[in-house]
C-alpha cells in the first residue's frame, strides 16, 4: 500500500469531518413541550440560545420548570443524534475520539 496515498485519503477524511462538524456546530435546534407554551433552541455545539415561555404559563413554577427540561433536553436529544448520524455516515460507524 502506498504510504502516500493513504496519507492523502486521511487528510481528505480530515477536510470533510472538519465541514460537517462546522455544518453542525452551526445548525439550529429547536423543541418545544408544555403543548407548545416552551420553546429552546440550542447550537450544534449544545450551546443554549435561547428559552421562550408562554406568559400564560408563568403562574406555575413547577410546570414551568419541567417544560424548560423537557424542551431543553430535547433538543440536545435531536442535535446529538443528528450529530452521530451525519458523522457515523462519514467514518462508517467508526467511533472517532473527540467527534461525538
Amino acid at each position: 500500500m502506498n504510504i502516500q496515498a493513504l496519507m492523502k485519503q486521511a487528510q481528505q477524511m480530515q477536510a470533510k469531518i472538519s465541514k460537517i462538524e462546522k455544518e453542525l456546530n452551526e445548525t439550529v435546534y429547536e423543541a418545544t413541550a408544555g403543548g407548545g407554551a416552551v420553546k429552546a433552541v440550542v447550537l450544534g455545539t449544545m450551546e443554549i440560545t435561547s428559552i421562550e415561555i408562554d406568559k400564560e404559563m408563568m403562574d406555575d413554577a413547577e410546570v414551568v420548570a419541567e417544560s424548560v427540561m423537557l424542551a431543553v433536553n430535547k433538543a440536545l436529544a435531536d442535535a446529538k443524534k443528528d450529530r452521530e448520524e451525519k458523522m457515523g455516515a462519514l467514518t462508517q460507524g467508526v467511533k472517532m475520539p473527540g467527534m461525538f
